[in-house]
């Protein structure tokens, strides 16, 4: 353990190292009932793309929430696994040569360099189909509406209506430069709507009242926009050394982002203002919300 990290940052290795195990475990070689075989090629390539290191904010965030309210851990740590799984397969298909065509990702050669282009996309296929299985899994002990709201609202967050939506408008910006509104919708689709979904999540699995799930879910809405400033600062002034992926891609290509358009300083002020509302929206959980108002500050101030 590194002396010099903080509680936060105790916790969020801490989780991270439980949602790898989980992971490591799902994407093992024996099949599940009703599965014929796993294909080894196939199998190799899905761990490639989700068994290589990382943060697992989203993850974190959906452990966290559900804690603050009294959730199953251990069926939050499967909820995770899968919400993890979703963003991998997004990751997969966003690094292929018809997508941002990028040949390295967290340091490593991404899934089409490392296997080909076709196992790529199957592995993100089966990625994001395996996610739905680990949360109605029996496994993942919670009553059954309570799969069924996860199944819905993760469906919604990963969908047309969501990330894959805001991929074909991040593909579209290339071509034609949305206005500032247009990049916000954009980027509450693209990176947003799970990271939205990671903190309702928790609500679900707890089963908690509306109130709660709407607060929770605005809080997501919060730091997922934080995180999406905060990439695009780090895409313009962090080196490829640091992020482990290519940088200053966007300018390259002509895209537009909220800082590109209204500036470092401005982006720098609204990562400080959406803190303090994220902070304030937890407020009433009192003590009981301090790691998670510690994760939006992380978010809005990391440096990968």
């Amino acid at each position: 353990m590194d002396s010099t990290e903080t509680p936060f940052e105790q916790r969020l290795r801490h989780n991270a190292g439980k949602v790898e195990a989980m992971l490591n475990r799902l994407l093992g070689d024996a099949g599940l009932d009703d599965e014929i075989v796993r294909p080894a090629r196939l199998l190799n390539a899905m761990r490639h793309g989700v068994l290589n290191g990382g943060k697992r904010l989203r993850p974190f965030l959906v452990m966290e929430t559900s804690a603050l309210l009294g959730g199953n851990a251990e069926a939050a740590l499967r909820v995770g696994a899968a919400l993890e799984c979703v963003h991998c397969y997004s990751l997969v298909h966003d690094d292929l040569p018809a997508m941002d065509d990028d040949d390295l990702r967290r340091g490593q050669p991404t899934v089409h360099i490392a296997f080909d282009y076709a196992t790529a996309i199957l592995a993100g296929d089966s990625l994001l189909t395996y996610a739905f299985d680990i949360i109605a899994a029996p496994e993942t002990e919670l009553p059954a509406d309570r799969k069924m709201a996860l199944v819905l609202a993760l469906s919604r967050a990963a969908g047309i209506g969501g990330m894959a939506g805001g991929q074909a408008l991040d593909l579209a910006a290339e071509k034609e430069a949305p206005d500032e509104s247009g990049i916000t919708t954009l980027q509450a689709m693209k990176t947003g709507a799970l990271i939205r979904f990671a903190c309702e999540a928790g609500a679900i699995i707890s089963g908690a009242p509306a109130e709660d799930r709407k607060r929770l879910r605005t809080f997501g809405e919060k730091i997922g926009l934080a995180f999406q400033l905060a990439d695009d600062l780090l895409d313009l002034t962090a080196d490829a050394a640091t992020m482990g992926k290519a940088t200053g891609k966007d300018a390259a290509r002509g895209k537009g982002t909220l800082v590109g358009l209204r500036g470092q300083e401005w982006a720098e002020a609204t990562l400080a203002r959406l803190v303090m509302e994220a902070a304030e929206l937890l407020s009433g959980y009192g003590d009981n919300a301090n790691i998670l108002t510690e994760t939006a500050g992380f978010v809005a101030n990391r440096k990968s």
